[in-house]
């Protein structure tokens, strides 16, 4: 008897979102077969196989992972019938490209929707999401964590996948104090999110397996957060979907993958940045939002800017280092370090291009855009030494670390510097924590009829 013939699949990503729909839903669908994995977006994750611990059963040697470049290459060379795009922040004309691509190379283009790919977990979920990168979930989050901490109850933060490591040894990894950092040889992207969860007393929890993930943190927490990475959809079922929307980029709400479906998600939409944004850019965010979801509440609120030592900037002339991701696919010319310096009065703002070493100059070829502003690229050891190079090449007075970590913790600086930080401050302080009430509220009631019914079964 010949066996049905399987459906050849290829998952298009960037470590992941790729991953997880690969465990959530690929990975038991019997008429089905994953032969690859492509990798756009992150450095040196192609070439690697997504492990057979990982993979399960039907996948002994594992899975490969590929440029994508090669992707109608690997289409026609693998007889590939299904593509399914998995990665984030991607504009709708890109998306369509890439869809073009996959369908004049013969296959179906495909992209899974939240049913099939969010868990549904047993404690309250409060989801935090953004229109783009950059837009102020980290802070948001911080936010967030300070309320439920006041109301009394535990939390576990859920961050979005950053396995840049060893797949296998990240599938469930758990952070409750900075060393737990080290002992998982943490990159700088993977500690700028994480640090300062932890500095604040939240455990936090990441890795490649969000099932299981989820189970621990279930058995540690009274609410779940996720805080998401960039304008992707929450892993998780919510029960409050918070979404941050960016006024320096109006517009971008309704052009961007998938951040357009966190807007027509939410329950409520943040739109941030309000004290450093033009009125008129506000009120178009705020309309946008409006016409796609009209139930949502809209929340203003300010990103305030502190620097540490404000004297090392005046009259100086600064090196700016931002966050990597939220300049280079997030799309950003410039962030809160650069705001603060043109504020603070710095003579010049320092343009690192010409001084950019290894891997740092190749981020800024392969993002024009960015021009003034030294993105905080740290993807492994290698880059975070040549990360450092550049900053010690860069002819300036002071350097301006604006970035949720202190870089001068993982690398040496030798120039002085100081660091910019930023926090959340919500127009109207009553509409978060009552939000918050009500859906744990609404959890809570949920889960005791869901409990009776079944006991009645």
């Amino acid at each position: 008897m010949n066996e049905t013939k399987k459906i050849r699949v290829i998952i298009m990503g960037a470590a992941g979102r790729d991953f997880h729909n690969f465990n959530v839903y690929w990975k038991h669908l019997a008429d089905h077969e994953v032969v690859a994995f492509t990798a756009n977006q992150i450095p040196d994750i192609a070439g690697r196989v997504y492990p057979p611990a990982l993979a399960g059963p039907n996948y002994p040697n594992g899975i490969p992972i590929h440029p994508e470049e090669s992707l109608e290459q690997l289409i026609r060379d693998l007889h590939v019938d299904q593509v399914s795009f998995a990665y984030s922040d991607v504009s709708y004309d890109f998306l369509m490209h890439e869809c073009a691509r996959v369908q004049a190379a013969g296959a179906e283009f495909r992209l899974l929707g939240p049913d099939e790919t969010m868990l549904k977990s047993t404690k309250p979920v409060i989801s935090v999401c953004a229109v783009r990168t950059g837009c102020g979930k980290s802070q948001t989050s911080r936010r967030v964590t300070q309320i439920l901490r006041e109301m009394g109850l535990r939390v576990a933060v859920v961050r979005h996948p950053m396995p840049y490591g060893d797949l296998e040894q990240q599938r469930c990894q758990r952070f409750a104090t900075l060393a737990d950092m080290d002992l998982h040889k943490c990159t700088i992207e993977e500690r700028e999110e994480y640090e300062p969860h932890i500095a604040a007393g939240s455990l936090v929890y990441a890795g490649v397996d969000y099932e299981q993930i989820l189970r621990s943190a279930e058995g540690e927490a009274d609410v779940i957060l996720w805080d998401g990475g960039n304008n992707d959809l929450s892993f998780y079922r919510p029960d409050l979907n918070i979404v941050v929307a960016d006024p320096h980029r109006p517009g971008h709400e309704l052009r961007y993958y998938p951040g357009e479906t966190n807007v027509r998600m939410a329950d409520l939409v943040i739109v941030n940045k309000v004290d450093t944004a033009g009125a008129q850019n506000v009120a178009l965010v705020e309309a946008n939002v409006r016409s796609v979801n009209p139930r949502a509440v809209v929340l203003q609120a300010n990103s305030p800017v502190t620097v540490a030592d404000p004297e090392l900037i005046r009259g100086k002339r600064v090196l700016v280092v931002e966050d990597g991701p939220t300049l280079t696919h997030g799309e950003m010319r410039y962030g809160a370090g650069y705001v603060a310096a043109h504020r603070l009065g710095a003579s010049v703002v320092v343009d690192p291009r010409p001084y950019a070493k290894g891997s740092i100059r190749g981020v800024f070829e392969k993002y024009p855009h960015v021009t003034e502003i030294l993105p905080a690229m740290g993807y492994g050891e290698r880059q975070m030494a040549e990360l450092s190079a550049s900053i010690d090449a860069v002819p300036c007075d002071a350097v301006l670390i604006a970035t949720p970590i202190d870089l001068g913790k993982l690398m040496k600086i030798n120039k002085p510097a100081t660091r910019v930080r930023y926090e959340l401050e919500e127009h109207d302080l009553t509409v978060l924590p009552r939000m918050i009430r009500e859906a744990i509220a609404r959890h809570t009631s949920l889960s005791g009829k869901e409990a009776l019914a079944h006991a009645g079964h």
